[in-house]
Order: structure tokens, then sequence, then C-alpha cells
């Protein structure tokens, strides 16, 4: 069965016609509408008629927990797990765990990867390679799983702006190099597939390419932006585990996630990290029950392509298409009426794009940019984040913060006015971040 296939038998009649755009504002009215939210790529967004069906699958629970847990549960899940496997590609739906996010999914592959220090010929010394703009805490949980079983940890520093592939493929083949030095392995690579801050699409199956040729033994790609964002092909992508947030890019409710883990002889013994009756009945089992919770997020999931996903003509592929060609519409404007620039191509664009901010605003440090961030919700009600990146010796007035604009089907172009007039206001009044720190 084709994802094609998959929507005609369980998506809405092919004869439904296309949504409206007062029936998408319709579907995000519960959103606040004083704020230009041009932030969606942190927290993501839920429409309405999914909260409603998520609310149902809530109540089933409250009414008769016992019969929804022997009777409704494990079959739900099935179909959310064939959904996702479809929509990535995976060979096999045992292939796909559902977890609450990609926090978790770190957790269960880098759980494996330390054990595999203690029982297997992994020595310490070995390494684990990732990106230097990796998110936080699956850098945090590389040093707290690898780090403190002995493995070493080499960041793959990436510049920025950056204006090429070919750039991100030079500095990831140096630290391939450095790892092996002096006879070292190379255990694992994380390799994010759009880095959250600042945010660039990487080249993912090249990367891969070059961590098969160099034999690195795992290859586990973060797609926590990626679902709904890009396309994802994980057996064309070639790697050992794939994660990726449906609550960011895919409108289901937080938390749900995808673990992609690749059928193969050395990837075996993968448990959850919360332990729970299922032990042992398989990775994807096992993360379908952790005990009593709100599984309502994930079990939502194929409501999500019948309620609202597919009254959008392509489908996530036509919202995806649609939402990139804005995103890079209105960063274009931005970096024009500003005097700026991206801080990629738009090729290397997702549905978030980098836009360079007027260096007069005096954006010396993270703590500026987040101050900043706050200055513009509070007195613009725009929300967006603002990245730091610290100057190179020798530049000239250079560009030090770079705003990270999301667009999802919610958004208009008043969203991207409204940020665009408050940045001329505040540079027209003289404003600089030193303002903040008094």
């Amino acid at each position: 069965m084709s994802s094609g296939d998959f929507r005609r038998e369980n998506g809405p009649s092919t004869t439904a016609k296309s949504i409206t755009e007062t029936e998408i504002a319709a579907e995000f009215s519960h959103h606040d509408l004083t704020i230009a939210r041009i932030n969606n790529g942190s927290f993501g967004s839920c429409p309405k008629s999914i909260i409603s069906a998520q609310q149902q699958w809530q109540l089933q629970f409250l009414q008769q927990p016992d019969y929804f847990y022997f009777n409704t549960l494990k079959p739900s899940m099935l179909k959310s797990r064939t959904l996702i496997q479809y929509v990535v590609n995976a060979a096999d739906v045992d292939e796909i765990s559902i977890v609450d996010n990609a926090t978790t999914a770190a957790a269960i592959v880098l759980q494996y990867i330390t054990w595999s220090f203690f029982t297997s010929d992994f020595r310490p010394g070995d390494a684990a390679v990732m990106l230097h703009y990796a998110y936080g805490s699956v850098k945090s949980s590389v040093q707290a799983y690898v780090a403190r079983a002995g493995g070493k940890v080499i960041e793959v520093h990436l510049p920025f702006p950056l204006n090429s592939n070919e750039e991100i493929v030079t500095e990831f083949d140096k630290a391939l190099k450095m790892g092996k030095m002096n006879g070292g392995k190379i255990r694992l690579a994380v390799i994010d597939h759009i880095t959250s801050m600042p945010s660039v699409v990487i080249p993912v199956k090249e990367l891969v390419q070059m961590c098969r040729a160099e034999g690195v033994d795992f290859i586990f790609i973060d797609g926590a932006h990626a679902i709904g964002n890009v396309e994802i092909d994980v057996v064309d992508i070639g790697a050992d585990f794939y994660t990726s947030n449906l609550h960011k890019w895919f409108f289901t409710p937080p938390s749900a996630a995808f673990l992609y883990c690749k059928r193969s002889e050395k990837v075996v013994d993968l448990h959850h990290p919360v332990i729970s009756v299922e032990y042992g009945n398989g990775l994807a089992i096992e993360s379908a029950w952790i005990g009593t919770r709100d599984y309502s997020a994930q079990l939502v999931i194929p409501d999500v392509v019948e309620l609202f996903v597919n009254r959008f003509e392509g489908g996530i592929e036509g919202i995806r298409r649609r939402n990139h060609d804005m995103v890079v519409e209105m960063a274009e404007m931005l970096v024009k009426a500003w005097g700026t620039e991206l801080g990629t191509p738009p090729e290397m664009c997702s549905s978030m794009a980098m836009v360079g901010m007027p260096a007069c605003l005096g954006i010396s440090g993270n703590s500026d940019a987040l101050k900043l961030r706050t200055h513009l919700r509070v007195l613009f009600k725009v929300e967006v984040p603002i990245y730091y990146r610290a100057p190179l010796e020798g530049e000239v007035n250079p560009i030090t913060g770079y705003a990270r604009i999301s667009h999802q089907v919610y958004n208009t172009i008043e969203d991207y006015y409204r940020f665009r007039d408050a940045i001329i206001k505040l540079v027209s009044d003289g404003f600089t971040c030193a303002i903040l720190s008094n």
C-alpha cells in the first residue's frame, strides 16, 4: 500500500473541497489573535478539529478505562504507527515506535549505545560525532550517556551564515577524520535533519553515506522538526535510527513523536527507558504502554490526516511546499526592508528561515537575544526567537542577530509586516540592546 492508497482509504472523500482561508482561521481561532506568532518551530500548532478529536479519545478512556486498555489502545496505536510507516516510507510497521518527543527517542538510542560500551567491543575513548548546532537536550543526552560511559564526543562546528551544503560536508569530513586519528573508532553519529538554532536543512543522506564509508557503527538522525516540514524517506536516507516530533509540523497535540529503528542484525534489544509490564515485547509495544497516562495525542494521529491535512490540496506535501515558499518570500521581504541578509540560501530553508537583523540593534550575546525577544513580545506582540552569532575576528559592523521565522498555514502576511515595522521603529528610535541591560 502506498501513502496515497492509505490516504484514499483513511482520509476524506476525494470530492471534498479544499479548505478555505476562513476555515483555516476558524481552525486556529483558539490562538491568541493579538500575537503575531511566527514561531511555529518551537511548539507547533494543533487545529481545533484535532483538539476535539483528542478529547473524544480522552473520554473513551475515562468512560471505561479497563475496556480501553484491553480492547482499544493497542489496535489504535498500531493504526497510528501504520500511518507514520507510510508517511516516512519505513519497510515494516515494527520499525516504528511512538514516543512522547524526540528527546525521549534520543534517550532510547543513547541508552542502547551506552550498553554497547559495556557489552560489546566498544572501548573507552571511542567517539560519538554530532553537530555543534545539535539541540541542547540532545547534546546534553550525548554527554550524559556516551561521555559517562567513557566515550569521546566530537562536535562538528559549522559556519554561519551558510552558503552551500559543501560547507557542511567539508566540516563533517574533518570531524570524521579527527575521530579516526590514531586508530580511533567512531561508534555513533548524531545528525540533525533540520537544525533548530540556527535553522538549516542538513544534507542527511550524503552525511550518512560518508559515515558508512568511514565505518561508523550507528547513525541517528534527529529530525525533530522534519515530519510535515521536509520530505522523509527513511529507507533512502539509510540511517539506523530516525526520530521526528509530530506536534511541531504535523498538527498533533503535544506530545507525539516517532522513532524509526531500522531492522537489522546489529540493532537488537532496544528498550524504552521507562520500564512497564510490556518490557521484552519489543520497543514499539513497550513504548505504547509506559504506565497510566494520557495517550490521546498519539492515538489522534490518523484523525490529523483525515480531519485536517487531507483538506489541503496535495495533503501534507502541499502544506510543506506552501509553507516553504511563503517563509522564503517573507524572509526576503524582511531582509530587503532591513538591508540585511538571509542566513542560508532558500534551498537550505524548510518552513523556517534565518533572517539577519540590523547590526545597529547591538545584539552582543545570548542574553541580548533573549531580552530583545521578550521586548518584541511585550511591546509589539511579536513572538519570534532570535539567534546570536558571535562576530568573527576582523569583521566590521557584522550582523550578530538572526531571527528564526516560521510559516505555518495559520500565519498571515500581516504577522510578518508587524515584525518588519517593529524593527524599523526600533532602529529609527535609536534603540540598542544595551538599553535593555540598564
